[in-house]
């Protein structure tokens, strides 16, 4: 799974995935990655965002987060993130992904 944050949001919401069982992996825990760029969007007149104003196209540096989640837990680790993500609408990427049995 994979979201975008504010940057000065993404450590909190790293780690609501680790309290939320996300990002285990073999005998790791709290494993995901990020990366930095700039997320833009411009608020309709019926939106109450969070950064920016209506009408307004907006610029804010965002990290990328990607972690993996059990799908048992998917969605109240869905629930966890919406509830502490600060934007009033965020894209939530899920995609399968397949067990190799890859170690080391």
């Amino acid at each position: 799974m994979s979201f975008n944050v504010p940057s000065t949001h993404a450590d909190a919401l790293r780690d609501v995935l680790g309290r939320s069982g996300a990002g285990k992996i073999g005998n790791y825990s709290y494993c995901s990655f990020s990366i930095r760029g700039t997320g833009r969007f411009k608020p309709s007149e019926n939106a109450n965002p969070y950064i920016g104003s209506q009408g307004v196209l907006e610029e804010v540096e965002e990290e990328k987060v990607e972690t993996v989640c059990h799908k048992d837990i998917l969605h109240s680790v869905i629930e966890s993130i919406k509830s502490a993500h600060p934007y009033e609408e965020m894209v939530i990427d899920i995609y399968p992904v397949y067990e190799m049995g890859i170690k080391k």
